[in-house]
């Protein structure tokens, strides 16, 4: 009897072992597109799984029996089929239907759809949401929507991001978290190396989605050598191929006397689909509410994909962008330092000269390898580049001082110089990663990034030297704002090469990176990474500050974290990471001694919740980074730098963003944030304590609002920039127009409110009419007082789209 009730054990426990299997299958949509982050589960069971960014799914330890698979993903209707389970299956194939009612909830980066290219900013093959870092994805159908032109029209859907400066309107330079100018990308590559952040003038019409990636980002982007490394990154992700027909083209007519055609072809070359095309472009011509301002810009991309096998795939992309336009000073402040008496220019008044011109060239290039090794396996190898040259010929008014030895004018007269400025900068970077997905050790799973980059960046700075009519005069004239302003160059006026007073800088670096996402249960994961990063300057002038031979810095740099899910809907997630800013490390104190890399730590927790079925998303977060060990000038106090650097000073950001992104209703979206910002100098050599850095709001908030009827949709946006600092607090004299002693005025909040009304004749025809600040609003962006440039005022256009 004993034998055979070990018999009949022994029977059980083989039945139980092996009458278990595997279910694999991929996800597509009705075009044959995968699907990534789907969901899969076994009905009236606890096993199930996420797609992977290719859609595919992998369910193990499926008892025998016979079940209903479901598959769902937000955008899509829910698909089921019935199984019975004997053997180890590996052709499922679902094709989920789009949900068209939810289809555009894709606006602000869905809970379970991989954005294009992400993982080349965060290294790492996980949905946004299940990034520890905190990361915002603007999709393509949000930058249509709103008929959105520039980078700063984009990324205010964003909390806590704003415009720090556009330098006369010939740049785009966005602060984060009270960092200045952060890095700005394309697919993955900075585009202008200046430490000062900025930017670039970006075309909207191939860009597939911009990526925010806030706070510290050294874990996949390396040193932070910018002012503004420490708050965040901006990556504009260009289109690519679609293995199916499509296109658009559409014609823009507005304000200024604005016209702008684009087009965006894409669909297979041959008919296995196994190689793939787009080209997108734009031309894109406008005056401005300025008299004697205008701009003119060319953009064309096109890209290539060849997928040699099912686990292959190859891409090739560049970019390229043409464009001119007028640099505009704006207007002055009739005030002190610390009085806030802007100027309003009549609008028939420009202060430059109508032949001045600011003209970049800017082209991007790119090659990205993806092999599949197997279900949990494989490599991603990437090669970007870019090339940016830059020459602008303008001029520039200003007041006078004991500085440039010049009687101060009072009132509305100037003085107006002449110059010319000239840069090349060329950026590159190769990363090859080794990445992991749901890789099991044990009872723990893992996703994981194995990775080496090698970076490129060379800039150099052409100085020009200025020859005027009367050598006795070091300006072109003086004028009187309140009177008629000559905006012709006078002759004798012109500019040569100046090789004396010529920068630049050659780096490289190389990184290597480890990041794994460890899930210990259904509700908790731990992230654990680190980073090398060594980088060598082989010459190097930073504005008077130079470097002889070569300079070699090196960091460690950790990113570690959790993700605790309390409840199925809720994410609390904390985390800790540092960057190390090594522009500054041969900087010497009075005694000869290099100060070394500068370093930021970072604590970031919050709360990431999704509701309604996945449609609607709320986001609560906290941030906290901060330095104390600044490398800083030793100053007299009118400014006359003592030949040594200090190091000390604390610099401090605190604050809270909370983001509502999603659908409150069936057929009403909604884009809502809101920031608190507690920015701060501590300790410092030159700046009063607790005082601001220049251009920093407390407060920023944004709301759009999108309802759709059948065929007509209505949006309504409304965006708001709390006041700001223009300049420094500063006991010395360390910046331009810097008064020591002497707060600074505040640029004054303002709110600005654009509507947008949107009708579809058909599938393929529709019309958009739209306002930007439709109550004209008046608000100013400044670069200290060098730049006073007036937000654009109440504007209107149409869009006429056509798809096919």
């Amino acid at each position: 009897m004993k034998s055979l009730l070990s018999l009949l054990l022994l029977c059980f426990c083989v039945t139980t072992i092996y009458g278990q299997v595997t279910i694999k299958g991929v996800v597509k949509n009705e075009i044959n597109e995968v699907i990534p982050y789907a969901n899969i589960y076994l009905k009236d069971t606890k096993l199930g799984a996420s797609a992977n960014e290719k859609g595919a799914f992998v369910i193990n330890k499926v008892p025998y029996g016979s079940y209903k698979i479901i598959a769902s993903s937000v955008g899509y209707k829910k698909a089921f089929l019935n199984i019975t389970v004997k053997e180890n299956m590996s052709n499922i194939i679902f094709t989920l239907q789009s949900n068209t009612q939810l289809d555009e909830i894709e606006l602000f980066g869905s809970r379970n759809k991989r954005a294009e290219k992400l993982e080349t900013l965060t290294r790492l093959p996980l949905a946004p949401n299940e990034q520890l870092q905190s990361i915002s994805i603007l999709s393509h159908k949000l930058i249509d929507q709103q008929n959105a032109l520039t980078l700063r029209d984009v990324t205010k859907n964003v909390a806590g991001v704003y415009t720090f400066a556009t330098y006369g309107n010939t740049k785009e330079s966005m602060s984060l978290r009270g960092y200045r100018g952060i890095p700005l990308l394309k697919n993955g590559v900075r585009i202008n190396s200046d430490f000062r952040g900025v930017g670039v003038i970006t075309d909207m019409a191939g860009v597939d989605n911009v990526q925010v990636l806030k706070g510290v980002s050294s874990i996949s982007q390396g040193l932070g050598g910018d002012l503004g490394s420490a708050g965040g990154v901006i990556n504009v992700v260009t289109k690519t191929p679609k293995f199916y027909n499509g296109g658009e083209v559409s014609f823009r007519t507005g304000s200024f006397g604005q016209i702008r055609p684009t087009f965006d072809f894409y669909g297979p070359l041959d008919a296995k689909e196994t190689v793939a095309f787009r080209i997108a472009g734009s031309y894109d011509r406008a005056n401005s509410y300025r008299t004697s301002v205008s701009s003119e810009r060319f953009y064309i991309n096109p890209s290539f994909a060849w997928k040699p096998n099912d686990k292959t795939n190859i891409i090739l992309e560049m970019d390229y962008m043409d464009d001119s336009r007028t640099p505009d000073q704006g207007t002055i402040n009739l005030g002190g330092y610390d009085v806030n008496n802007i100027l309003k220019l009549s609008d028939n008044k420009f202060m430059g000269f109508a032949s001045d011109r600011s003209n970049s060239v800017n082209t991007t290039y790119a090659i990205r390898f993806d092999r599949e090794i197997n279900d949990k396996l494989s490599v991603k190898a990437g090669l970007f580049a870019s090339n940016l040259q830059t020459y602008a010929e303008k001029s520039y008014a200003f007041q006078g001082s004991s500085r440039n030895k010049l009687p101060v004018l009072l009132n509305t007269q100037r003085y107006r110089e002449y110059n010319a400025s000239g840069r090349s900068d060329k950026n590159s970077v190769l990363q090859i990663d080794l990445v992991g997905k749901d890789v099991e050790t044990g009872s723990l799973k893992h996703t994981f990034q194995i990775g080496v980059d090698y970076r490129t960046s060379e800039f150099d700075n052409t100085a020009y030297k200025t020859t005027y009519a009367d050598a006795t005069k070091p300006y072109v004239d003086v004028i009187d704002l309140s009177k008629s302003i000559p905006n012709v160059l006078p002759s004798g006026v012109s500019v040569a090469p100046n090789p004396a007073r010529a920068s630049g800088s050659k780096t490289k670096s190389y990184g290597f990176t480890i990041q794994d996402k460890i899930t210990l249960t259904d509700w908790a994961d731990v992230f654990l990474g680190i980073r090398y990063t060594s980088l060598e300057r082989t010459k190097g002038n930073f504005i008077g500050r130079s470097l002889a031979g070569s300079k070699r810095d090196d960091a460690f740099n950790p990113l570690v974290g959790f993700n605790i899910k309390p409840i199925e809907n809720i994410i609390v997630f904390g985390s800790y990471a540092s960057s190390s800013n090594p522009r500054t490390s041969f900087y010497t104190d009075i005694n000869g001694n290099e100060l070394g890399t500068e370093t930021w730590n970072q604590y970031e927790t919050g709360i990431k919740s999704t509701w309604l079925n996945n449609a609607l998303r709320f986001n609560v977060t906290y941030f906290s980074t901060s330095s104390k060990n600044l490398n800083l000038k030793a100053l007299q106090n009118d400014g006359t730098f003592l030949g040594y650097y200090l190091k000390g000073g604390e610099d401090t950001r605190k604050g809270v963003e909370l983001e509502l992104i999603g659908r409150v209703l069936s057929k009403l979206e909604v884009i809502a944030g809101y920031s608190y910002l507690d920015a701060k100098y501590k300790n410092h050599a030159s700046y009063y304590l607790n005082s601001s850095p220049l251009n920093t709001p407390k407060h920023t908030a944004n709301l759009w609002l999108r309802y759709a009827f059948k065929k007509l949709s209505l949006g309504t946006g409304v965006y708001y920039l709390g006041e700001r600092p223009h300049n420094i607090w500063s006991r010395n004299y360390t910046h331009t127009g810097v008064v020591p002693g002497v707060k600074p005025f505040n640029l004054k909040a303002y709110t600005t409110v654009n509507l947008q009304a949107s009708y579809k004749f058909n599938e393929q025809l529709s019309l958009d009419v739209f306002g930007n600040n439709i109550f004209n609003e008046l608000g100013y962006n400044a670069y200290r007082t060098v730049y006073l440039n007036r937000i654009t005022p109440a504007s209107f256009g149409t869009t006429l789209r056509y798809k096919f």
